[in-house]
């Protein structure tokens, strides 16, 4: 329990990252750069000045000095993560939640995310790991039998536009996927939905029958676009490379849902 981390968010009485009431702890670091990123403060792995973002202390029991309250992301061991987590037990219990480890992306730290989800383990509350997938496969080889459920981000099934919106290839995330159903993991696939980039037709196609071939495979959701993050790039001095994009109608977004059901999964609109 002496493995740190760098996190940059806990989120209590999560309802859209996984099943029941959870708790979700933000791991600082990605390997993408989506243009649509809702949590750009997550991309670097090291921690970085505030630059105007509310930073608050996330471990009520760990006391930061005035210059850490300046930065995004607080180096935490995992006995001090756990100690914040063990408080929300009662409403795991009651409502079949748990605890979800995001990001960024929680297996850039594969080592500090095995000694929580271990940890976890013990005290029988059940995790959930939210990945994109592209990280090696030793690093999933070190928690999935640890893990109880993947989240599973999927963006693109064109190689090229993958590169062009998340700069980098769809290769290693596709392979990882594959890896995981033959593992036997409970998986679900998550699908952001960003206006004339991932909500097209011929995109959802692609991932529908990509989804299908895999056989292991049951459960979609689909995330809605918003724009709520646009004024996060103004503070971190980043370019919003993708604007103003509208936001999906109902009607849209039933007709989505509808075309994956078509092809026999069961779909959730949202987390």
């Amino acid at each position: 329990m002496n493995e740190k981390g760098i996190i940059f968010n806990i989120q209590k009485y999560a309802v859209h990252d996984g099943p029941g009431i959870r708790t979700t702890v933000f791991l600082k670091g990605c390997p993408l750069q989506c243009r649509w990123c809702h949590n750009p403060e997550s991309q670097k792995s090291e921690i970085e000045p505030a630059n105007g973002f509310r930073v608050r202390q996330f471990l009520t029991d760990t006391p930061v000095s005035a210059e850490e309250e300046e930065n995004i992301g607080q180096i935490v061991s995992a006995a001090e993560m756990m100690k914040e987590i063990e408080k929300d037990i009662l409403f795991f219990d009651e409502s079949g939640g748990g605890v979800t480890f995001s990001g960024g992306e929680p297996l850039m730290q594969p080592e500090f995310l095995a000694a929580l989800l271990s940890a976890c383990k013990a005290k029988e509350i059940h995790t959930a790991v939210d990945t994109c997938g592209h990280v090696p496969w030793k690093s999933f080889e070190k928690i999935y039998a640890k893990t109880d459920l993947f989240l599973y981000d999927l963006k693109l099934m064109n190689d090229a536009d993958h590169v062009k919106y998340t700069g980098v290839s769809n290769r290693l995330i596709l392979e990882n996927l594959m890896k995981l159903t033959k593992a036997g993991k409970k998986i679900r696939v998550r699908v952001p939905l960003i206006p004339g980039i991932t909500d097209t037709r011929k995109n959802l196609d692609g991932l529908a029958d990509f989804l299908t071939s895999s056989k292991e495979i049951h459960h979609i959701d689909l995330l809605p676009y918003n724009f709520l993050s646009s004024s996060k790039y103004t503070k971190l001095n980043q370019p919003n490379q993708l604007g103003h994009l509208e936001v999906q109608s109902e009607e849209f977004l039933g007709e989505i849902k509808q075309h994956f059901e078509n092809s026999g999964f069961i779909v959730n609109v949202g987390g």
